[in-house]
């Protein structure tokens, strides 16, 4: 029987498994800041190799690395491209703007993806100097907040193929890359070959208790490295978390299906429930569904909570379910039960 609360608002609420934390224990660290720590240089040596990238390095959050990364490829008073929802435009505090001094140009896709005729369309030509220069394309894979969505990899070759053409950089917000590749079975080096820099995320599904890594050439490392100082992102004995990453693309990626799988059950639930007006297309572990308009979405939430089950609202009327390691199926039954009765 489930006693204790059972927690959907994020991936990010997980734990270490009792094997991460032993890992993380027998580590052996160095200071990161003198680029002495083992444990950091061989993680992202890991990641690097994986995706056939040159270099990597080792952030204390997904919102640093790409924030570092909208730095590394723009200049002030320029312009970045990117979905009207992306997460670089929405949940990061307005950093593009506060740090790299750029603006946002949105593009109205769906589900947190466009088309490569949609970019193009909004370029701007450089000639016509009193609009800011178009310097960098961001897109993110897979969609917060489209509902986990997948985006097709033959429209991302599209898409560089634009940017090669008009000269802008190409940055894939990959905090939850690794969904994405078990749910579409793509290689990280197609991925690695795509892109001027890409940002992965340890600490959703793959279950690590912090950090994040940016991938790209050595030279843009190298740059990066001092914007990470400037954010005040160097660590120290930081390998103890490394581990954790390691550990982590060792042995949860494969496991990213039985999330997949959880969630789409939770969507059949969803939509056979007489309340519910709406459910996205579920790919991976993301399901996002509306009540009809009618419905007190607080006191829906409230009736949840009373369950001990915990979602979370993203406002438009959007409610937001996500699926992690800790989720157990016997947690699934439970509330699909709730679901059922409520």
């Amino acid at each position: 029987m489930i006693k204790k609360e059972i927690n959907l608002i994020s991936d990010t609420i997980t734990r270490p498994t009792p094997e991460m934390l032993d890992f993380m224990m027998k580590a052996e660290v160095g200071d990161d800041v003198f680029h002495s720590d083992p444990t950091v240089i061989e993680l992202q040596h890991k990641i690097s190799s994986l995706f056939g990238m040159e270099a990597a390095l080792f952030f204390p959050s997904g919102t640093m690395a790409n924030q570092t990364a909208i730095k590394l490829h723009t200049q002030p008073a320029e312009q970045l491209i990117c979905d009207k929802w992306s997460h670089v435009y929405n949940y990061e505090s307005g950093g593009a703007s506060f740090h790299s001094g750029v603006s946002c140009n949105l593009i109205d896709g769906h589900r947190g993806m466009f088309k490569a005729e949609q970019l193009s369309e909004v370029i701007h030509d450089p000639e016509q100097y009193y609009l800011p220069l178009s310097s960098l394309v961001v897109v993110e894979n897979t969609t917060n907040k489209g509902g986990g969505a997948c985006w097709d990899y033959a429209e991302l070759e599209k898409i560089q193929k634009v940017c090669a053409a008009r000269g802008l950089s190409y940055h894939l917000d990959g905090a939850r890359l690794f969904n994405a590749l078990v749910a579409k079975n793509e290689e990280p080096k197609q991925y690695g070959k795509l892109f001027d820099s890409i940002s992965i995320c340890l600490s959703k599904g793959l279950g690590a208790p912090i950090g994040s890594l940016l991938l790209s050439s050595e030279e843009n490392i190298h740059k990066a490295i001092r914007l990470r100082k400037l954010f005040g992102g160097g660590m120290r004995q930081v390998g103890y978390l490394a581990a954790a990453g390691i550990y982590a693309l060792d042995h949860h990626v494969d496991r990213l299906q039985e999330d997949h799988d959880r969630a789409k059950l939770l969507g059949r639930a969803l939509m056979a429930c007489d309340w519910v007006d709406k459910v996205e297309p579920i790919e991976t572990n993301i399901i996002i569904f509306k009540l009809f308009k009618h419905l007190d979405e607080k006191l829906f939430l409230t009736g949840l909570e009373k369950e001990q089950i915990k979602i979370i609202s993203m406002g438009e009327g959007k409610l937001r379910i996500v699926t992690h390691l800790e989720f157990t199926d016997e947690m699934l039954a439970k509330v699909i039960e709730v679901l059922e009765r409520i």
